[in-house]
């Protein structure tokens, strides 16, 4: 297999090497695509034009014209302004009324496949419009326009403070720069917010937090903080209603009055909250931990849980005074340790639910379900009065 360098007529920079096979032909499309000029006739080092393949050595070095006489690089200084195609000569564009001066090549050589490449790489083919100054008339943004000249220049994208990505993204699109639009359509997705549905992090509710007033009323109804981390802060009197806090850490956090009514706690971690006064009315807590947390409001005010689902929660060591569980389901929870003192459990599923050591002193249990329930190392007595069932 030969090899040959190729470079454009006149010039011996961006040289390629490329395989030599098949027919002259062949070669002349190749050196028209790596060099991104329409290439018609070459010429070897002295300036002899090859008219067969044959004549080709390896390692040869060639000069690809695109009809033009050879040209000895070694007395080319400057470019041949007036040659057809040149890639070295200057054009100046008007784009949207501003202009921008480049070269040819910055056109042509780093998307060879654009419509900018197509619409420069020959001069005059698409019959391109130019003002009285011979600037070449674009009617596009020249704010958008700016970024991708840079990117074509030098290959990276910068955009300055102010200008819409957006807009860049589709200047890209309309002149075909596709390794630049999927750069541009990544920085639009990485620049846009949240979906609605994506969880809340820690960091984004903390900001959220420390710009509102302590004394507004903060509305998170039916936001979705599943598996945040939002462990030991202070939520007091926040509307978390239908929220999703499943798999949420709200170990240690104030949660006093807060509303949690109909929200989603399902494998919560709220270990050692403050849940005083707190409103969980139909909430999904199962499987949650609940240990050491404290339910008890000193000025009466109660907790309430009725109709909540607290399937095998474990909230040992927890103060529940006076809590309502009205309905609630504790099926297999664990509440070993627990004050339920003037508790309401009345018509609450507490089948198999671990009450050992529980002080439910003037607790209501009407109606509840104690099958398989454990009363082991009872403080108080349970008297009959107060479960029927």
């Amino acid at each position: 297999m030969r090899r040959v360098t190729l470079f454009v007529n006149g010039t011996s920079k961006n040289g390629k090497v490329v395989a030599v096979y098949g027919a002259l032909s062949d070669l002349l499309s190749v050196a028209s695509n790596k060099l991104g000029i329409k290439a018609s006739s070459l010429y070897n080092g002295k300036g002899g034009l090859i008219d067969d393949i044959a004549l080709i050595r390896d390692d040869d070095v060639l000069y690809v014209s695109e009809g033009d006489p050879y040209i000895d690089p070694q007395n080319e200084v400057k470019p041949t302004l007036g040659l057809q195609g040149s890639h070295t000569d200057w054009i100046t564009l008007n784009i949207g009324g501003r202009l921008f001066t480049t070269t040819r090549s910055t056109l042509v050589s780093k998307e060879p496949d654009s419509m900018l490449a197509r619409m420069f790489r020959e001069k005059d083919v698409w019959g391109n419009k130019q003002d009285e100054n011979g600037a070449y008339l674009i009617d596009r943004s020249p704010e958008y326009f700016e970024p991708i000249l840079n990117y074509l220049r030098h290959g990276q994208l910068i955009i300055n403070e102010g200008i819409n990505i957006r807009g860049v993204l589709e200047e890209a699109r309309f002149f075909g720069i596709e390794q630049l639009a999927e750069q541009l359509e990544m920085a639009v997705k990485s620049s846009q917010p949240a979906d609605d549905h994506s969880p809340i992090s820690r960091k984004e509710f903390v900001r959220f937090l420390l710009s509102t007033p302590t004394k507004s009323e903060l509305r998170c109804q039916g936001l979705n903080f599943s598996g945040a981390d939002l462990s030991r802060l202070d939520l007091r009197y926040i509307n978390f209603k239908m929220a999703n806090l499943s798999r949420c850490n709200l170990s240690h956090a104030n949660l006093c009055c807060s509303n949690l009514e109909r929200a989603d706690l399902s494998g919560a971690n709220l270990d050692g909250a403050n849940l005083q006064g707190v409103k969980m009315l139909c909430s999904n807590a199962e499987g949650a931990s609940l240990k050491g947390c404290n339910f008890e409001d000193p000025s009466g005010l109660k907790a309430n849980l009725e109709g909540a689902n607290l399937k095998g929660v474990d909230m040992e060591g927890s103060q529940m005074t006076g809590i309502n569980l009205r309905v609630a389901t504790l099926k297999n929870a664990k509440l070993k340790n627990c004050n339920l003192r003037g508790a309401t459990l009345a018509g609450t599923d507490l089948e198999n639910c671990d009450l050992s050591g529980c002080d439910l002193q003037e607790a209501n249990l009407r109606g509840s379900n104690v099958k398989g329930a454990i009363f082991e190392e009872m403080l108080t007595p349970l008297h009959m009065s107060q479960s029927v069932r």
